[in-house]
């Protein structure tokens, strides 16, 4: 069984991860979302209330799992039986630090593969700080995320702003 991994933040999760996703999917037996958890990192939403988003906006792709990690990408890739790690790349600038950790993650484990994505061209311009500031400032992203995350996204910012 060929298994991919893709990690990331997903805070949150937005239509050009789910169309890398999607795509990756259909060459693997199965893809699983891993979201990072990293206390230092000043995220918007909880680990835990990224992993129900992404559940959500994934809910009928059959080969498609989502979890959680802490520590290293290539050492849950390697004890979960992993042989490749899915990144997404919109720009040039993207390149750079994905091939750093691509060889990073080479030296760690010779084993486990990095393979690059672009997603679909209506997506190239998306990041999870562009959504997020959309939303924050009452744009419209429903092109942009599922659903489920403009929903909390839209909760989020309301109780944010009501304390302002």
């Amino acid at each position: 069984m060929k298994k991919i991994l893709y990690p990331g933040t997903f805070d949150p999760i937005h239509n050009g991860h789910i169309d890398i996703a999607s795509r990756a999917a259909e060459l693997f037996d199965e893809l699983e979302f891993v979201v990072a958890v990293n206390p230092e990192k000043n995220t918007l939403f909880s680990f835990r209330k990224r992993v129900r988003l992404i559940k959500e906006s994934v809910s009928g792709k059959a080969n498609i799992k989502v979890n959680f990690f802490r520590g290293l990408v290539v050492d849950y890739a390697s004890s979960n039986g992993y042989s490749a790690i899915i990144r997404g790349l919109r720009h040039v600038s993207d390149f750079e630090f994905e091939f750093q950790m691509a060889m990073m993650n080479f030296h760690l484990n010779k084993n486990i593969k990095s393979l690059f994505m672009m997603p679909d061209e209506k997506y190239i311009h998306l990041n999870s700080s562009v959504v997020k500031d959309v939303s924050k400032n009452g744009g419209d992203v429903s092109a942009f995320v599922p659903p489920c995350v403009q929903k909390a996204l839209f909760t989020k910012f309301s109780k944010i702003n009501t304390l302002k």
